[in-house]
């Protein structure tokens, strides 16, 4: 099974990324890379080694989906999977987001204690799915 070591992340919300980016780096021991607009992260993207996409569902400019369907447009990026954070906790609005492709949905506001171990469990489904 491929280790999960690289994350992409896009939020706008200064303070979510600052304590997602301590998670996911001091807990987690990944390498985040982490950008506050769609249009930023497009614009770095092809120089970054990315193994999964964490974008919160509502950015500047384009919504996180907008920005997956972009990135998938790309062939070195199709296959890379996506998670996204989102404020709407309606159960209907997160399957949708899963039967478009995405490998788990997480609602905000969320402990952050968790968010490795979220990310983690969606991350082995894939392997073993």
């Amino acid at each position: 099974m491929e280790q999960l070591e690289r994350i992409l992340h896009v939020d706008d919300d200064e303070d979510i990324c600052a304590l997602t980016k301590m998670a996911l780096e001091l807990i987690g021991h990944y390498k985040v890379d982490q950008f506050m607009s769609g249009e930023a992260a497009l614009a770095a993207v092809d120089r970054l080694d990315v193994q999964l996409f964490l974008f919160d569902y509502m950015i500047p400019g384009m919504s996180g989906v907008q920005l997956w369907r972009e990135l998938r447009q790309r062939p070195q990026f199709e296959h890379v999977p996506v998670i996204f954070m989102t404020a709407k906790s309606e159960q209907t609005f997160g399957q949708s987001l899963i039967d478009e492709g995405a490998l788990a949905v997480i609602v905000k506001p969320f402990e952050i204690t968790e968010l490795c171990g979220r990310i983690e469990a969606a991350w082995a489904s894939r392997q073993a799915g």
